[in-house]
């Protein structure tokens, strides 16, 4: 059970219409800084303590450079927006220096093995994870109307930074989706018979705007979950999204089947779909607007991956009389 003050501070946020994912981080990383001030309230703290925890995440933990900041955003709005005693702007801690990590890739013959390995059940998630190159969270969110069967893409509504896109869409996926949104269908028939039902989540600005449509097939999303839940910012009975765990699971269970000894994450599959649209000749350019990078710089880094050796360099001992065996 939380504290009654975390329970306060998370029932703001919701107030707020902060997303779930960040009300569960900021809630994570407010309760980390208590206990490491040994359960002092956070009204009897400020900078001082705050720099010590912030200096702690990196030279004791070695946290990258983005969970530093998430913490310094946590605090600073736990701070700011909930006990009105904003932080100092010219904080004194020591920055992560923690390098950015090369992505992990899969070849085409580890990918096809991968999908091969999947389970029935999660095989189409996948599949659009690579196909179209989305986040696990963005192809969670996905709802019947952001499928275009006509132009062959998606729409990802409300990405990293609160962009909007449009990704390609694999028209050998279309029976599958197709499929998928009959069973979404048949959920939505079944749910409307129960009178407890309120319809799925909108976010807060369109749930005024389309008032209603919450209980019309269009909006629900296309990987729903197998029971209705109970909505904690409304508290009212929804039917969600399938958890994001359950693909996690999927895809480490199908990695280990089809043989791949690489660390592989749903994210891999992201990075496998950009990898591999430059292997084929697309530009730097088409495939950052495909991912949602908002700095060409961050997709570069995929030409790292398809270079032989480090940057297109060929070792001296490939040019060395070859060993007999």
């Amino acid at each position: 059970m939380k504290s009654p003050f975390l329970l306060m501070l998370q029932e703001q946020m919701y107030l707020r219409r902060y997303a779930k994912r960040t009300i569960e981080a900021y809630l994570k990383w407010t309760a980390a800084f208590i206990r490491f001030n040994n359960m002092r309230h956070p009204t009897t703290m400020g900078d001082k303590e705050v720099e010590l925890f912030l200096n702690h995440l990196v030279n004791e933990q070695n946290v990258a450079q983005g969970t530093q900041a998430q913490a310094l955003n946590a605090l600073c709005f736990l701070y700011k927006e909930i006990l009105k005693k904003p932080l100092s702007l010219r904080l004194n801690f020591t920055k992560s220096q923690r390098p950015r990590k090369l992505p992990v890739v899969l070849t085409k013959e580890e990918v096809s093995s991968l999908l091969t390995m999947c389970s029935t059940r999660h095989y189409l998630s996948c599949a659009l994870l690579y196909g179209s190159g989305i986040k696990l969270m963005e192809a969670m969110r996905l709802r019947v109307k952001d499928i275009d069967f006509d132009y062959l893409c998606l729409r990802i509504w409300d990405g990293k930074g609160g962009k909007n896109r449009v990704v390609t869409l694999a028209k050998e996926l279309i029976p599958l989706l197709r499929s998928q949104i009959l069973q979404v269908e048949n959920y939505l028939q079944l749910d409307l018979q129960n009178p407890q039902y309120c319809g799925v989540w909108l976010p807060h600005r369109l749930r005024h705007k389309y008032n209603g449509h919450e209980k019309q097939l269009m909006w629900q999303y296309i990987f729903p979950s197998h029971k209705l839940s109970v909505d904690p910012e409304t508290k009212q009975l929804r039917r969600h999204h399938i958890d994001e765990k359950q693909v996690q699971r999927a895809v480490k269970k199908a990695a280990y089947l089809a043989g791949i000894t690489k660390q592989v994450t749903p994210h891999t599959l992201r990075h496998s779909f950009a990898t591999h649209l430059l292997q084929n000749g697309a530009d730097i350019r088409t495939i950052q607007t495909q991912l949602g990078h908002s700095d060409v710089r961050t997709t570069q880094i995929y030409t790292h991956i398809i270079q032989q050796g480090g940057q297109g360099v060929v070792s001296p001992i490939s040019h060395l009389p070859q060993r007999i065996k």
